[in-house]
């Protein structure tokens, strides 16, 4: 008698994963709305991410501008005072504040701005003498296009907030529409579809990046509607008297007192300061020439990324105010910081690499959003060219309006003059989308961008001064503009050269 074979197991089913649990309706309804919210803010969402990258090197630009201004390494308190007075002179009447920034090893200049009826900002050598080489207008026109779209800074900056939302939101709103997306975080369907192809770069960039992603979104939302914050705060907690807000974090000012006097004598406040390895990094000076007048001084400590100690000086160097970062609580600390984490401005050149990187690769999926989903029109057969049209000059006319407008700057030292070049530029893009076919705008604004920016460099040279003495920094500018530009312009220039090439074997054949 035989035994009995017995019967294979069936295999046991692997459990689902939780993304993989929601329901196709569901996922099918917040795909919808994430291509929607995309599609709503696209246009924004791409020139705060490419204006945002480039932002990162804020200060690197400064020194790009200012490269042959002297370089400052330690200003001493009679070199800021002489300074301090000479900014207060040339500025003329009606000087409300002036703010001081005192040199450090990124950024190795002293710079004073006075907010006068004329706001001026001035630059001095280790003595304290003014200097010329202290126009930052490229630096002015890429910050507040990031920041407030050079709106009203009340109204534009809640518009960028409003845009960091819609950000975050398309954020959690595609990783909900994508149920495999982590699963499939390293396919890549490369060789087919060019859309098939665009879609998974878009998804894979979407969870590589994400935790980045959600910090630049996160951050940029809250520093953006700052302003409705403190207001809803205001009402809640002071029947609308945001002041009372704002001094929960700023030390309340002197009584006020008009009555004309000689500028405040900082050399005495610096001599209180405790000389505990903290770095003075800021001066703010309030009513400077007024007998009630007052200044700030934040001491950076180097144990902590965010918060500074901060004293405040009545106009007789008496201390009637004192913070120390080390007691900020937690929440204090991520206030402090959160505009360093915005930026990248904590860990030096390498973070402020990779921070570029990867709001690069945030600017992209706000691009390839829409390519996606102007393809998958194509594909079903109901194409949309005008907007085809529309997107490429977008894509292509920003950049090369932003590098049209550092050439400007650099010409007029004016922010007005980069604001108006941009704004045209983008204006001409936008026309020349019904006229033109996509592939053509896209083209020419490659070209037009790589072009500006050797452009760019040239004129840089001329301006600025080509010489040993020169920022390093400066250098490096260059040398990234002198990159980027040919990395842009390269297609064509290899496609001229084939030709040229096989004439060449032709003759010789």
């Amino acid at each position: 008698m035989t035994a009995a074979t017995p019967n294979p197991a069936k295999p046991a089913k692997k459990p689902k994963d939780l993304m993989s649990r929601i329901p196709a309706g569901f996922v099918r309804a917040v795909l919808r709305g994430h291509s929607s919210l995309g599609l709503a803010f696209a246009a924004l969402i791409y020139l705060i991410c490419l204006s945002g990258s480039i932002a990162v090197f804020a200060q690197e630009f400064q020194r790009w501008e200012s490269a042959s201004a002297p370089q400052v390494t330690r200003a001493t308190p009679d070199a800021v005072q002489t300074a301090f007075e000479g900014a207060i002179a040339a500025g003329g009447k009606g000087v409300e504040h002036v703010y001081i920034t005192l040199p450090t090893a990124d950024f190795p200049r002293l710079l004073l701005y006075v907010d006068a009826a004329e706001d001026r900002e001035f630059l001095a050598d280790a003595h304290g003498r003014l200097v010329s080489g202290k126009e930052f207008a490229w630096t002015t026109f890429i910050t507040r296009l990031h920041i407030n779209l050079h709106l009203p800074r009340t109204w534009g900056g809640f518009l960028v907030g409003l845009i960091g939302v819609a950000l975050l939101s398309s954020l959690i709103s595609g990783i909900l529409a994508h149920p495999r997306i982590f699963r499939d975080a390293f396919h890549l369907r490369l060789g087919g579809s060019k859309r098939l192809q665009e879609a998974d770069l878009h998804n894979r960039l979407g969870v590589w990046a994400l935790p980045f992603h959600i910090i630049i979104s996160l951050t940029g939302a809250f520093l953006g509607l700052t302003t409705i914050i403190v207001g809803v705060l205001g009402m809640a907690m002071f029947n609308g008297d945001v002041g009372k807000v704002y001094s929960l974090f700023l030390p309340t000012p002197p009584v006020d007192d008009p009555r004309p006097a000689p500028a405040l004598d900082l050399r005495p406040m610096f001599a209180k300061l405790p000389q505990d390895g903290g770095r003075l990094t800021y001066i703010f000076t309030e009513h400077p020439t007024e007998m009630g007048g007052a200044a700030l001084f934040n001491v950076e400590q180097p144990d902590r990324m965010a918060g500074v100690d901060s004293y405040a000086f009545r106009r007789d160097a008496t201390i009637y105010n004192e913070g120390k970062a080390r007691d900020n609580n937690l929440g204090e600390d991520l206030l402090g910081g959160m505009g360093q984490l915005h930026f990248g401005w904590f860990g030096g050149g390498v973070v402020k690499i990779v921070y570029f990187a990867l709001g690069l690769g945030l600017t992209y999926l706000a691009a390839s959003g829409v390519n996606i989903w102007l393809a998958r029109r194509r594909d079903k057969g109901r194409p949309a060219p005008v907007w085809e049209r529309v997107w490429s000059a977008t894509i292509w006319g920003q950049p090369a309006a932003i590098a049209l407008a550092a050439v400007g700057s650099l010409i007029t030292g004016e922010a007005a003059m980069a604001i108006g070049l941009w704004a045209g530029l983008s204006v001409i893009s936008w026309l020349l989308a019904f006229r033109r076919d996509a592939g053509w705008l896209g083209r020419i604004g490659r070209i037009s961008t790589g072009a500006f920016m050797l452009l760019a460099v040239a004129v840089h040279l001329i301006v600025r001064g080509g010489t040993t003495s020169v920022d390093a920094v400066a250098w490096i500018v260059n040398a990234g503009f002198l990159t980027g530009g040919l990395a842009l312009l390269s297609p064509d220039l290899r496609r001229k050269a084939k030709p040229r090439l096989s004439a060449a074997a032709d003759q010789r054949g």
